[in-house]
């Protein structure tokens, strides 16, 4: 009979005390408090722990005595993906990522489809805080992490729940600046593409009473601009087409871009409410051969890297800065009780996608 292998035991807290002749509380404090012992018994300690395998103090059971888990949750209502794919978010991760960084914390990633709603991971999660990442105002999530007594920072939206921080940027002031941009060029024929109004899809024209009840007042704030500064230039909305696209992705521009040029021949400018999606709107110019902006003016929103290497005519967003401001609001939450708002601003930025109108020429003639 095979006589099995000798497993050796783990050395604990207690057995590494006892092979050193010192006191537990002598070397947990090695770990965690440093600075109460000699340079000389804080090496011999941890190389005596190297020696016998121990790895050091349990993080589950400090976290239970400390009451700390050490670690932010950042809640995407996405797939996980999102947050490595989407221009944005990876710049506002980073930002947030940053924020952690300096504090000394941990950053716990939680991708939370409706698939989940009944086993929310926001329920087990072990952290200290909350940050909401852009999610509709009826998200099942969102309700669960509001139920737990932790500190909380919302990024962009839903906007004004109680005792919550929240940091965003200047929507509705950043598309108004477009709209005054594409107007002072002498554009009155504009078509727009906007980011998703609900979370049940539509794929589609947005009519005003979609508009008013959308769950997403990002993307009511940043038409609301659009709208307010085509006004100025006697452009009446309501004869302005606006289609919805469920995805965000170049794709889901590019399709929207089709049917709105192909529906609205004599356009002179596409204004988008993401440069996701104004950048599939540059690929289905490209594809079909117009140029732009000699036939067509085409703006976005954000200001990610590949629309600034594209050129694009856009409003920049600190996306970078939003993220670390969202950390440092929960991290450096304190005593505070009031609940504070943090506003950052955009700037436009005029790119080589935007110019004067061409001539009456109808932009698809001849096809």
């Amino acid at each position: 009979m095979t006589r099995s292998p000798r497993v050796r035991r783990p050395a604990t807290l207690a057995s590494l005390a006892a092979e050193l002749g010192v006191s537990r509380t002598t070397v947990s404090n090695a770990y965690n408090r440093p600075d109460q012992l000699s340079v000389q018994l804080r090496t011999r300690v941890l190389e005596t722990a190297r020696r016998m395998g121990y790895p050091g103090p349990d993080p589950v059971a400090r976290s239970l005595r400390t009451r700390q888990a050490r670690a932010v949750g950042l809640l995407l209502t996405e797939e996980l993906s999102f947050a490595f794919s989407d221009p944005a978010a990876l710049g506002f991760l980073e930002g947030l990522a940053s924020a952690c960084e300096d504090a000394g914390q941990g950053l716990l990633l939680m991708p939370a489809s409706r698939r989940d709603a009944e086993h929310s991971p926001v329920n087990q999660a072990s952290v200290d805080g909350f940050v909401v990442y852009s999610v509709h105002e009826r998200d099942p999530h969102l309700r669960a992490v509001l139920e737990r007594p932790l500190p909380t920072v919302v990024a962009d939206q839903p906007m004004d729940l109680p005792g919550v921080d929240r940091v965003g940027v200047d929507d509705r002031g950043g598309m108004l600046a477009l709209a005054r941009h594409l107007t002072g060029l002498g554009h009155r024929r504009i078509g727009v593409i906007c980011m998703r109004l609900s979370d049940t899809r539509h794929d589609g024209y947005v009519d005003g009473e979609r508009l008013r009840r959308t769950s997403y007042p990002v993307q009511r704030a940043r038409l609301g601009g659009l709208r307010e500064g085509l006004a100025e230039a006697g452009v009446d909305w309501a004869e302005v087409p606006v289609l919805e696209r469920y995805e965000h992705s170049a794709e889901a521009g590019a399709s929207a871009a089709a049917q709105l040029l192909d529906e609205h021949p004599g356009l002179t400018a596409v204004a988008c409410t993401s440069d996701v999606l104004a950048l599939g709107v540059l690929r289905l110019a490209a594809e079909r051969g117009h140029p732009v902006p000699g036939k067509l003016s085409v703006a976005g929103f954000d200001g990610v890297p590949e629309a600034m290497r594209a050129g694009l005519t856009t409003v920049r967003q600190p996306v970078h800065d939003k993220g670390r401001a969202a950390g440092e609001l929960l991290l450096g939450r304190g005593e505070r009780t009031e609940p504070k708002t943090v506003i950052l601003p955009t700037e436009l930025v005029e790119g080589t996608t935007t110019a004067q109108p061409a001539t009456q020429d109808r932009w698809f003639s001849g096809l």
